[in-house]
């Protein structure tokens, strides 16, 4: 027999290799063809030498990258369980007591300044191994991690605490264990002579959870990481990182809040009507209230205005809102909102505390991504030494198109409008377009492109464009404006800012201009239909400061310190789309 032939038959595994996902007996053999670690020489000088026949893990599975193979990934799972079981190591014990039980993070600063001389007390360690490297029948090597750091552990058969396990007792204990397991392992600090900071074990680890499904090397394709997030966290520091960054900047973002004296509040998600945003709300129902149709809040702003008339002059709330529109790289369904309102702050004080606030942010990403999340880059935003740059509206774009606005507040100013424009910007025209759509995209196709330069705050908005802002007429262009700004960053809107309108009757009739101008207009469809809120109407009459209001979406936010390029990357599990096909992924595999 041809020994090519003799190899296919002593060991067919390493001629017809399944795809990862149907490992089976390659899977159960996780050993890393790469190098061990050279610190390790003086205890094992053969350890470059590791057969080949048991590495497996890393030359047929290293490229483990996708789920997608013909081969079920049941069949993968079924094998690994049943070699697991015929080491009887398929097991999910309880934890006892854990004599001087070490987070890896806490093990890694107690003996940072270790030299080669062991430790004298016995830690135990818990995590989940990354990586397997064996050194003989005496010898293994596990990386593992927890806390979002790893450390090495070296279980050495001469090593361990008597009564100490013979050769083929060793082997066998150690043998199910493969990258992606957790366990505990006990045994004392010591530093390899190249420098490696080790967990030399006394005892054999034990299992606390196996893991059953293979854990890629690698993951690269978009669909597969958001739709098994769990995976992605393991294998993609970046997205890791990405996740504990956007953690960190609402923190910094509450402390900042709290340290000016603001109250967090959480106000109502469901109601009977959807309000504080021109948008589709999702419509739903309860048991208890099978009469009533509910909505999912699209914004909390008029929830927070009716607790400041309560007397709550600063408060603030960081949650969940809802809209029922589409999905794009910077629109999600689900998004996560943070708005404040302070009484006796007018649009100046609005500005001031967003410059402190995103300049905060913005250096307090910058100090976290060099210390802890190197697998992002740093913010590349300038920012001004002084007051940041501001742009008036419609004097702007006069300026910008060489035009003179009509009256705005006009009843028939749309058609004006269109032929005014004629062919100076690019229009979509359709039964949706409202004057304040139209304004909006004048407003992205010429304004909102210097902020790429530098931050830039649009100022005063026409006051069809913010129904729920106070107005003034503007000395430059005698147009009734907004008290109001926007924040753009990099051409992506940060930040939404007015003085809130406190004039019940003026309020009353702004909704009600706002009501007449969605008749016949697809917008009705698309927003939903639009009432007057006679509960906050009322709630007015009973005396609302004049206050200043602030909005901002915190996924746009961290996109920007993160250098997303999709909303979704910022998303624990992605957007709706994503969300809404986990359970079939699921089903296909």
């Amino acid at each position: 027999m041809e020994s090519g032939q003799c190899l296919k038959f002593l060991r067919p595994y390493l001629f017809q290799l399944p795809h990862p996902r149907a490992a089976v007996y390659a899977r159960f053999y996780s050993v890393s063809k790469r190098d061990p670690v050279k610190a390790t020489s003086s205890y094992c000088p053969r350890l470059k030498n590791v057969s080949g026949s048991r590495n497996l893990h890393s030359s047929a599975l290293e490229k483990l990258e996708e789920f997608n193979s013909d081969t079920p990934k049941r069949i993968t799972v079924e094998n690994r369980v049943q070699k697991l079981r015929d080491y009887n190591a398929l097991h999910y014990p309880r934890l006892g007591s854990r004599p001087n039980r070490m987070s890896i993070p806490s093990f890694r600063e107690k003996y940072q300044d270790i030299t080669t001389e062991p430790a004298s007390e016995e830690v135990t360690l818990e995590g989940r191994i990354m990586s397997v490297r064996r050194g003989g029948s005496k010898l293994a090597f596990f990386s593992i991690v927890s806390g979002y750091q790893q450390v090495q552990v070296m279980i050495s058969l001469n090593q361990l605490s008597e009564p100490r396990p013979d050769t083929q007792q060793f082997r066998e204990a150690l043998h199910p264990f493969l990258r992606g397991d957790i366990v505990s392992i006990k045994g004392t600090a010591m530093r390899t002579h190249a420098g490696e900071l080790t967990l030399r074990a006394s005892e054999l680890p034990a299992l606390l959870s196996p893991g059953l499904a293979p854990l890629p090397e690698e993951l690269t394709n978009q669909e597969t990481m958001v739709l098994n997030r769990h995976v992605d966290l393991l294998v993609n520091r970046r997205t890791s990182d990405t996740f504990r960054l956007r953690s960190h900047i609402i923190r910094s973002m509450r402390d900042f809040f709290h340290e000016k004296d603001f109250l967090e509040v959480q106000t109502p998600i469901l109601a009977d009507y959807a309000s504080g945003a021109a948008a589709r709300p999702f419509l739903t129902s309860a048991t208890e209230l099978p009469e009533k149709e509910l909505a999912l809040r699209i914004a909390p702003e008029l929830w927070l205005k009716r607790l400041v008339v309560g007397g709550n002059d600063r408060v603030f709330e960081i949650g969940s809102s809802f809209r029922n529109e589409g999905i794009d790289t910077t629109h999600n369904p689900e998004f996560t909102m943070c708005e404040f309102y302070s009484a006796y702050s007018n649009l100046a004080d609005l500005i001031s505390m967003t410059e402190d606030l995103i300049t905060r942010l913005i250096k307090h990403a910058d100090r976290l991504i060099h210390s802890q999340f190197q697998s992002l880059e740093t913010p590349k935003i300038k920012l001004p030494e002084g007051s940041w740059k501001q742009v008036e509206f419609i004097p702007a774009l006069e300026e910008i198109l060489d035009i003179k606005f009509p009256d705005l507040s006009e009843p028939d100013v749309l058609p004006r409008l269109i032929e005014l424009l004629d062919s100076r910007a690019n229009i979509k025209q359709g039964p949706e377009l409202t004057p304040a759509k139209l304004l909006d995209e004048l407003a992205g196709q010429f304004l909102e492109g210097s902020s790429y330069e530098q931050p830039l705050f649009i100022i005063h908005h026409p006051a069809c464009m913010a129904p729920l802002s106070k107005s003034f007429i503007c000395p430059k262009t005698g147009q009734l404006v907004s008290a109001r700004a926007e924040l753009f960053i990099e051409g992506r809107e940060i930040a939404n800012m007015y003085e809130e309108e406190n004039d019940p009757f003026e309020q009353r009739r702004k909704f009600e201009q706002q009501l007449e101008s969605q008749k016949n207009k697809l917008a009705a469809h698309e927003e939903g239909p639009l009432e007057v809120d006679e509960s906050y109407v009322q709630a007015l009459e009973y005396g609302l400061p004049p206050t200043g209001g602030w909005g901002c979406g915190v996924d746009r936010l961290i996109m920007l310190l993160t250098g997303a390029t999709r909303i979704g990357d910022v998303l624990s599990f992605g957007n709706l789309r994503n969300v809404a096909s986990i359970r079939q992924a699921a089903k296909d595999a």
